[in-house]
């Protein structure tokens, strides 16, 4: 059986591997990205379910349009747009069945193999995947505790003028970090610079604890090439695969092309739901209403940290987002401090797959505190914490 060579050295998310572990129930998990299965909107979801088949069963269980069903579309450039500082019209926008296919529609209509791609050390396990099955060379800017750095950034972009850059400015997957005000307008002219499509994945932005709301990379973009992921995965279902890609006519155009070349349409019932949801006025109240959740829980983990680690872990306080990024001294294998951690039960991402840089980032771990409840939580951290002393009184 041939392989085909896009696929060659391509392996499986690290993440989906971990939810192989997530079959025992006795596992505390801090690994996945998953949302709090408290905080899914299940009642208000089912109403509209019941409404939406009893009004528009057979527009919904019909074929529908590539382009996305139109009132999600439209209640996103009323609704979802403007409070980011951002207008558009209908031809701007396209549904998509989660933000990943963005990703791949993205690759097939503008990376070429050997292409070069710009993205954040570390970045988001499946954006790397995508980009190398569609075989771009990968070249990197560091994430700092406060963002990408606007002078380390254009160093790159000068260097090897990608014809993309991918990030998540916003509570970053998987540092949670932030990337300032002037960072972005940087970026947004270095953009228009260099002929340089900038993909801006906004899964995280809404869910802010604490602070003023940072603007969009988008909205400082002058010359239209820079391109929003918008996802409903972690505000209202991961479940739905429901997201929606904004940004320029033409490019959202051979995208549209390409997405019927992939699965058609993405389902119409699955994106109603989520304009009615929308359309009903349920979406601030719910934001507001999971934030106050997720705060209490990164709340719960740092003050764990805090109790249980080992002064040599380092991290920092989340405002927002799902993540808490860990880094242990030079020397440390976050990946064996993984396998020891899961025989008590525990279990993490470790860091390195998140970077591209050969050896870069073994001494570090993300932890997600959205899944697991505060008792959990805190058994969790303490066992961590148990086993990190261990391992330091034996190296």
């Amino acid at each position: 059986m041939q392989i085909a060579e896009r696929m060659q050295g391509v392996s499986g998310s690290a993440i989906r591997e971990l939810f192989k572990l997530l079959g025992d129930p006795a596992i505390i998990s801090f690994g996945g990205g998953n949302p709090s299965k408290a905080c899914f909107p299940k009642e208000v979801i089912r109403q509209i379910t019941d409404d939406l088949l009893l009004e528009k069963a057979d527009v919904l269980l019909q074929y529908g349009a590539t382009e996305g069903y139109m009132p999600l579309r439209r209640a996103y450039l009323d609704y979802i747009l403007p409070g980011n500082g951002l207008h558009g019209e209908l031809d701007n926008v396209l549904a998509l069945t989660g933000s990943m296919q963005g990703l791949d529609l993205l690759c097939k209509a503008v990376i070429n193999p050997g292409d070069v791609v710009l993205v954040e050390e570390p970045s988001f396990l499946g954006a790397l995947q995508t980009f190398h099955v569609a075989q771009a060379k990968l070249v990197t800017v560091p994430i700092h505790a406060d963002g990408i750095h606007a002078d380390e950034l254009e160093e790159v972009v000068k260097k090897y003028r990608p014809v993309m850059f991918y990030c998540i400015p916003t509570f970053q997957n998987p540092s949670g970090y932030v990337t300032g005000v002037e960072t972005r307008k940087r970026i947004a002219e270095l953009a228009a610079e260099y002929n340089m499509l900038v993909i801006e994945d906004d899964p995280y932005a809404a869910l802010r604890f604490t602070g003023e709301k940072v603007p969009t990379i988008k909205s400082f973009d002058t010359s239209d090439n820079v391109i929003v992921l918008t996802s409903f995965s972690k505000t209202i279902s991961p479940g739905l695969r429901v997201a929606l890609c904004y940004g320029n006519k033409d490019l959202i155009r051979k995208m549209t092309i390409a997405k019927q070349g992939s699965d058609t349409h993405s389902p119409n019932l699955n994106q109603a739901i989520v304009a009615e949801f929308i359309n009903r006025g349920y979406m601030d109240k719910h934001i507001e209403s999971i934030s106050a959740v997720y705060a209490k829980s990164a709340n719960c983990m740092i003050e764990a940290m805090d109790k249980y680690f080992p002064e040599f872990v380092k991290y920092e306080r989340p405002v927002g987002g799902l993540f808490i990024w860990c880094t242990l001294p030079e020397g440390w294998e976050a990946d064996k401090l993984f396998r020891r951690a899961v025989e008590r039960k525990v279990a993490f991402v470790p860091g390195e797959p998140f970077h591209t840089n050969p050896g870069a980032g073994k001494n570090t771990f993300r932890l997600n505190f959205s899944a697991e409840p505060e008792e959990r939580i805190v058994e969790g951290i303490k066992r961590l914490g148990e086993l990190l002393r261990e391992m330091a009184d034996e190296m």
